[in-house]
Formats: C-alpha cells, structure tokens, sequence
C-alpha cells in the first residue's frame, strides 16, 4: 500500500483554486525604438498613431543626439495586440524621416 502526500490529492481534471485577491496576469508591453532626422514634424507624427488608437504611451523618452541630426525615441504601451503592435510598426517605418523602427515585448 502506498501512501500519498496532502500535496500530490489533487485530481489531474479538477480546476486549481485561485484566490480572490490573486493579482490579475499582467497585459504586455509593447516597446518601440525608433532613430529618425530631427526634424519637428517627426515627434506628434509617431504620437499621432498611438493617439488616433485611443492609447496613451506608459513611457516616452525622446533625445536629440550629440550633432544635432537625430533623434532617439523609446515608447512603451500596454493594451495593444501582438497583430495591432507589428502594424504600428510597420507604420513607423513608413513615416518620413524615420530610419530605423525596433519593436519588441515584455511581460
């Protein structure tokens, strides 16, 4: 005969219990970087795509680099889907004066 530990009763089918004031899973965030001339329209252009989707950035940062000809932009955003956030890229790639668009996902 073998005993089982209070730890292994559980049946293989039956639901995990989880708490009520279990923490809700975390959406991801979607990050952007983007190198673009420094140029004044560059900046509400990029802002523009998250705007007109009803989004607010949880993080801009936005430098102009030693020499004055380029500008850094990281941006970070919950709330999209992995299809929406590929698209927006794809867009960023497309505005005048952008030359380099990275995106990747946390969380």
């Amino acid at each position: 005969m073998t005993s089982m530990s209070p730890l292994n009763t559980r049946h293989a089918d039956a639901p995990l219990h989880v708490p009520a004031d279990a923490p809700a899973p975390q959406a991801p965030t979607h990050c952007f970087s983007l190198m673009a001339e420094a140029h004044p329209g560059i900046l509400p252009r990029v802002l523009e795509l998250f705007a007109k989707r009803n989004l607010v950035p949880e993080r801009w940062v936005s430098d102009r680099m030693p020499g004055g000809g380029h500008l850094t932009v990281d941006l970070q955003v919950k709330g999209l889907e992995e299809r929406e956030a590929e698209h927006i890229a794809r867009c960023l790639r497309q505005i005048w004066g952008v030359e380099s668009v990275l995106r990747a996902t946390k969380g």
